[in-house]
């Protein structure tokens, strides 16, 4: 086979970032959007409050990637591509230890990933890998974490094409053998109501206690947070469950999110848990940039874990510390769509802890009020119920993401007598796709407003199931804060801005409502 040239190896940045992920990350033909709606390039005129689900690159990430993949160019003159793969991703490894204050933990290991499932993939074939035996592994319910996610933890491949670049089957295993049993936990009722946390935790007791008395080791994935911004189950049950059997239980963190201020983080990592986590969601990076965070206290065991060979699809050796066992079976190749992606979350990292953590407080605190005020008071929304942001011992009890920064409302159609009829998931996901269409030019514009509410491009987090009404399967929209929100909201004047920004939005949406869809 030829050597690929310079060219083939670095194609332009937006066309490098569409590289190194699943089939997810590819562009709709003819939309230009990948399947989350997002663009590979900056649109710094779309009001963005989807961070739950993902987001375009902002112009200061797009330039961070640019500069990245210049240097790459350079140093491929002198360097193979694997080595220059290797030598950025130890880099960022550095200084995302560095900017999340975890330096000094003896032993923490990152082992990097082109999604969060592809870490929670990861994480389960460690735990099975150990003696052979195959986990019992506890999720709460898919339609809180992702599609992906029960496939991964069960060992199948959860899309028909791999991060580099292998097909298969889709829901195929990985391997030969038993693979892992996954044992869902619902975290909300069929009306969308929160679970008690009481109740979920004692379901999760039960289910790990009779896997270890059939022998089975367990994996829990403890979920921080959710898609409508849960903890479930509670911190002090995963502890208490791994206390309880030790040698016999691993806790995984699912803080996909990455909505977790840097003293949670060390608090879970501190406790052994591990920690899941991606650039894309609060960080606002491109979409498909995960890293997996082992503690120190994990490594003598889980790195003497043989990894089935179907990994190296997943995963390029690079991404791996350089003493895990097993990395041998992995391909010593490049995957600089994934470091760009990185690179440019990397970038919103670095801005948003040049913030004071005072004005991250009061930021995000002006925000929940003002949102919370408005879909509490409009008869066009219904906001979801939610829980305190509690984590008991872990982390700062004053830090900031005790402050709710995920929005979940049920769009209504408001009827006579002040009652009101909540829309279909069907419906609901006409107007959140409309949401992201200018609609200036429309027939019907806006009674009362601007056609600048018509024409506001705005993203909302993809709608997320929430239980039934009369046989009709509801969902919501939800409308989230971001580190890049928090940057733009601590400048002078920042925060009015963004509010009304929002307001804009939801006028949009209760436009769409009041029109029919």
């Amino acid at each position: 086979m030829p050597a690929l040239t310079l060219d083939q190896l670095l194609p332009d940045t937006a066309e490098l970032l569409l590289t190194g992920g699943d089939s997810r990350i590819s562009l709709e033909p003819l939309l230009g959007r990948n399947k989350y709606s997002c663009a590979p390039w900056p649109e710094p005129e779309i009001a963005a409050f989807g961070s739950s689900t993902a987001s375009s690159i902002s112009v200061g990430g797009f330039q961070a990637a640019e500069l990245l993949r210049h240097r790459i160019q350079a140093e491929l003159s002198s360097s193979s591509p694997s080595t220059v793969y290797g030598r950025e991703l130890s880099r960022i490894r550095g200084e995302l230890l560095r900017l999340c204050a975890l330096s000094d933990l003896a032993g923490l290991e990152i082992v990097f990933s082109s999604s969060g499932t592809d870490a929670h993939l990861m994480a389960t074939q460690l735990v099975a890998g150990e003696g052979g035996l195959s986990p019992l592994v506890i999720m709460m319910e898919a339609d809180e974490t992702g599609k992906g996610v029960p496939a991964a933890l069960n060992g199948r491949h959860f899309s028909s094409r791999s991060p580099l670049g292998a097909t298969f089957p889709e829901g195929a295993p990985l391997s030969d053998g038993k693979q892992p049993e996954v044992a869902p936990v619902s975290i909300r009722g069929g009306d969308g109501t929160p679970r008690q946390a009481g109740a979920i935790d004692r379901e999760v007791e039960s289910l790990a206690a009779s896997a270890i008395r059939r022998g089975e080791r367990v994996l829990l994935i403890l979920l921080d947070q959710s898609k409508s911004g849960l903890i479930a189950p509670t911190p002090e049950c995963a502890k208490g469950l791994r206390d309880r059997h030790p040698g016999m239980v691993d806790i995984l963190v699912d803080a996909c999110q990455f909505r977790l201020a840097p003293s949670t983080l060390r608090g879970y990592l501190e406790l052994g848990f591990m920690v899941a986590l991606t650039g894309s969601k609060f960080l606002t990076g491109p979409a498909f940039s995960g890293a997996l965070f082992i503690p120190g206290e994990l490594i003598p065991r889980l790195s003497r874990c043989r990894l089935p060979a179907a990994l190296s699809s997943y995963s390029a050796r690079a991404e791996w510390p350089g003493e895990w066992g097993g990395v041998a079976a992995l391909d010593d190749v490049a995957n600089f769509g994934l470091l760009l992606r990185w690179e440019a979350a990397m970038a919103e990292l670095r801005a948003f802890y040049e913030v004071p953590e005072g004005d991250i407080r009061r930021v995000l605190a002006e925000f929940a009020t003002a949102v919370q005020g408005r879909l509490g008071d409009d008869p066009h929304f219904k906001l979801l119920p939610t829980s305190e942001m509690e984590r008991g011992s872990v982390g700062d009890p004053a830090g900031w993401d005790r402050i709710p920064t995920i929005f979940s409302f049920m769009l209504c159609r408001p009827m006579a007598r002040g009652e009101s009829v909540p829309l279909s998931s069907d419906e609901t996901m006409e107007i959140y796709r409309l949401l992201q269409q200018d609609l200036s030019g429309d027939s019907v514009p806006p009674s009362g407003k601007s056609l600048s509410v018509a024409g506001l491009r705005c993203q909302m987090g993809q709608p997320v199931a929430c239980g039934m009404r009369d046989g009709v399967a509801l969902s919501a929209l939800r409308l989230c804060t971001s580190s890049r929100l928090v940057v733009e909201a601590a400048q002078p004047g920042g925060s009015a801005v963004i509010l009304d920004r929002v307001g804009a939005a939801l006028d949009k949406a209760a436009w769409l409502i009041t029109r029919g869809t």
